[in-house]
């Protein structure tokens, strides 16, 4: 039975000034008073709760979540930067930048691709199960989502309210997008379905996630899963996980929790065979 929705009644007959002060508001009514830092435990909790709902009623199963750079463009919308660039007055660092724009755009372009390739050869249980999850930004996240699209598989969006202005993109399911006030909520969410991780270049977002994802899986506080990360030259540089290793800041084994690739294709077959293996799914 579906509880009716609840609206504030009406002032009763011969109401004081007293019944419109807003201390007369019912509480799930008043915006001030749920957005006070004293309902700071309540909005954690409804933020955790509302998009739990949805993918429940949706029978979203499982997923893999996706992260990379929000500024990694299409290679047809670089390529046009690029050459009004060059067509014009600008100065080499912008020509600069807009030619590395070029360079990194083949990850958005593998982006797409991973995402078609997990609706081919990954069994998605008529599309509950591997389904692809994102911040559900610009960049390497439109690109995850825009695949699955493609593919005829729904995707995920968790997007974030930002002190930039963030809009949900165009190819995250309407029904699977979402919106997030606090990160710590979002990257619950992120991990509760999820059965493989795969990190495309990207900035502190990306590596905020792979870390939390590193440590969560080194403490086993999670099960093991496959962590993939696409753009060998970019990490190996980025990341010299071998330097932390004779630091002694690592074990030998740590780094042997995620695989570095080159490509979406070995990406996507990193994780099939993961879980060809029995026993993969169990909780240690």
């Amino acid at each position: 039975m579906t509880t009716p929705p609840e609206t504030q009644p009406p002032a009763p007959a011969g109401a004081t000034k007293g019944h419109r002060n807003e201390a007369y508001t019912l509480a799930s009514r008043d915006v001030d008073f749920l957005a006070s830092d004293d309902l700071r435990a309540v909005r954690l909790q409804l933020e955790l709760l509302k998009p739990e709902l949805f993918l429940r009623r949706e029978q979203i199963n499982s997923t893999i979540a996706v992260f990379g750079g929000a500024s990694i463009l299409p290679p047809d919308v670089a390529t046009a930067r690029l050459a009004e660039l060059e067509a014009g007055s600008a100065d080499e660092a912008a020509l600069a930048r807009a030619r590395k724009q070029v360079a990194n755009a083949r990850y958005y372009t593998e982006a797409v691709t991973f995402s078609k390739l997990v609706a081919e050869k990954l069994d998605g249980n008529g599309g509950h199960d591997f389904v692809i999850v994102t911040g559900g930004g610009p960049g390497i996240m439109e690109a995850a989502n825009r695949g699955a699209q493609e593919a005829g598989r729904r995707s995920v969006g968790f997007n974030i309210t930002l002190p930039h202005e963030q809009h949900p993109n165009a190819y995250a399911s309407p029904e699977l997008s979402f919106q997030f006030r606090y990160f710590a909520i979002r990257k619950m969410h992120f991990l509760l379905r999820a059965r493989a991780l795969v990190a495309f270049p990207g900035g502190y977002g990306t590596m905020d996630e792979l870390f939390e994802v590193l440590t969560l899986v080194q403490t086993r506080k999670i099960i093991r899963m496959p962590i993939v990360l696409i753009g060998k030259e970019f990490w190996q540089r980025a990341i010299d996980f071998e330097f932390l290793v004779d630091e002694l800041m690592l074990d030998h084994d740590c780094i042997e929790l995620f695989s570095i690739v080159e490509t979406a294709a070995e990406a996507v077959d990193i994780i099939a065979d993961f879980y060809k293996r029995p026993g993969a799914d169990e909780t240690p």
